[in-house]
């Protein structure tokens, strides 16, 4: 049985999903029971073969998601999606198995002589609810951390992605039955359905508000969650940095995919004497990536007409209430590759203007000037704690500053975006970003439980402290130990 993408569903056939959903779910719970702990070289050849499927179809992959951006960047996809997914599944088989081991720990004297271990269990079934941007990376990365933890999985795609919908559910058609990994497609409907099933942990990606109520379905099962949510990631450019280095960088980080990437900066600050230079060595540096962007295969659509859309409002509103604009080019739109849009700008921002309040996902950067550090730092100590936060400085005093006094999901110190590609170190959010984090063996951590067991055998000194109290030995223990 497979469920399958459709665009948009009768009331029946909704019903007709859901109870298929819920029988795949059912199902997997089942085969969990069954086989709760597999074998850790059962889950290295899984994970063995769903890396090679994943390589094998490379091409399918590349071409549906760019059907269904209207215009993908091939090396977008094979950069983001397809790379990092790659270099995380050899790091996880490379590790796994001493992940998994058993790891011992230290024993109080009071109850020697005993054993101390925490062993990694299995949670069971895992949801993984998966956004649009990134669909493939998003939605693997979070399998490979549930199937090297030894769970089972259902995949909920985006209704945005049918074309690459279809091409993942055939891929992993091939490698897993669907009482291992079930993909389930379909709008709100289906969506709301997903995340109310009592899931052994469910692990969404998306935004803040969507989030929030991932969160609360999942609260009437008593179910865990990981939210890896968006927000406004700021860039702060010292005074002691290159100027056209930091704009290149930024520019690189803020363009791939057009900006539609959750760590993608959000905003600004910049020494208020280098606002100029930086818009014009952003602008430089734009062109000499992409020139004649709307032209280009390097440079990617926005996703569809509706974001378009969203995009376009946020910008007139900003002029309306008395913004700058800088529109980095006046080249018209390409019809061949729709919805294209150049980056834009945008000075003298106030902060009830949209562009500040909203996580932007595309071309658009607000830009705020400062003239001391602690401004910037205060800025965003007065705001929601922001999924990442980039850094341009060489002076590490400055860098350990800004470490040290703000929080954020993670920090990436002279560049964008990269952090999240590092597979030895966690990822997620903090308060309004997320909670909970995955990648490598942080992944492994989060879809198992750590279940301490205690072992004693025939002897214990335990028992010397058993009732009935007040004795010479009870005396001796509360002066021996309690002080």
């Amino acid at each position: 049985m497979s469920i399958q993408a459709q665009a948009s569903l009768s009331p029946d056939l909704e019903v007709n999903e859901i109870a298929k959903m819920k029988l795949v779910f059912s199902m997997q719970k089942r085969a969990f029971s069954e086989q709760p702990y597999p074998k850790v070289s059962a889950r290295i050849a899984q994970l063995k073969k769903l890396k090679q499927a994943i390589i094998a179809n490379q091409q399918d992959i590349i071409e549906a998601l760019s059907a269904d951006f209207g215009h993908r960047c091939h090396d977008e996809t094979r950069i983001a999606e397809l790379l990092t997914f790659v270099e995380g599944i050899k790091s996880t088989i490379q590790h796994i198995e001493q992940w998994a081991k058993p790891n011992k720990r230290k024993v109080g004297i009071l109850f020697e002589p005993a054993s101390n271990q925490v062993i990694y269990q299995p949670l069971g079934v895992v949801g993984i609810v998966v956004p649009w941007n990134y669909p493939l990376f998003l939605s693997l990365g979070p399998l490979v951390g549930a199937l090297s933890a030894g769970n089972r999985a259902m995949i909920k795609l985006s209704e945005f992605t049918p074309s690459f919908n279809q091409c993942l559910t055939s891929i992993l058609a091939e490698v897993f039955d669907e009482k291992q990994v079930a993909v389930i497609t379909g709008e709100v409907a289906i969506s709301s359905e997903f995340s109310s099933l009592p899931f052994d942990h469910l692990f969404f990606t998306g935004s803040t508000a969507v989030g929030r109520l991932i969160m609360a379905a999942a609260a009437k099962n008593l179910t865990p969650v990981t939210l890896e949510l968006g927000g406004k990631s700021p860039v702060i450019i010292s005074e002691d940095i290159d100027i056209k280095l930091a704009a290149e960088r930024i520019c690189f980080g803020k363009s791939f995919n057009a900006g539609q990437t959750c760590v993608a900066p959000d905003y600004i600050f910049c020494p208020n004497d280098k606002k100029e230079a930086f818009i014009e060595a952003y602008a430089e540096a734009f062109f000499r990536m992409y020139p004649n962007f709307s032209e280009s295969q390097d440079y990617s659509s926005i996703i569809n007409n509706q974001q378009y859309q969203r995009l376009q409002e946020l910008i007139n509103e900003a002029e309306e209430k008395g913004a700058s604009l800088v529109n980095i080019s006046s080249i018209s739109q390409n019809t061949a590759q729709p919805r294209k849009m150049a980056p834009i700008l945008i000075d003298n921002i106030k902060d009830d203007m949209r562009v500040m309040q909203e996580e932007l996902f595309g071309p658009i950067l607000p830009i705020i000037g400062y003239d001391k550090l602690e401004e910037a730092i205060d800025y965003i100590n007065e705001r929601p704690r922001p999924l990442a936060l980039y850094i341009f400085s060489l002076n590490k005093k400055i860098q350990e500053k800004i470490v040290y006094n703000t929080h954020s999901g993670g920090v990436c110190i002279n560049n964008t975006m990269t952090h999240l590609a590092q597979d030895d170190m966690p990822f997620g959010g903090v308060g309004h970003s997320g909670m909970g984090c995955y990648h490598g063996h942080e992944g492994f951590l989060t879809f198992s439980k750590a279940k301490g067991v205690h072992k004693i055998g025939r002897f214990n000194s335990a028992k010397m402290i058993f009732p009935p109290y007040n004795r010479f030995i009870h005396k001796l223990f509360y002066r021996l130990f309690i002080r």
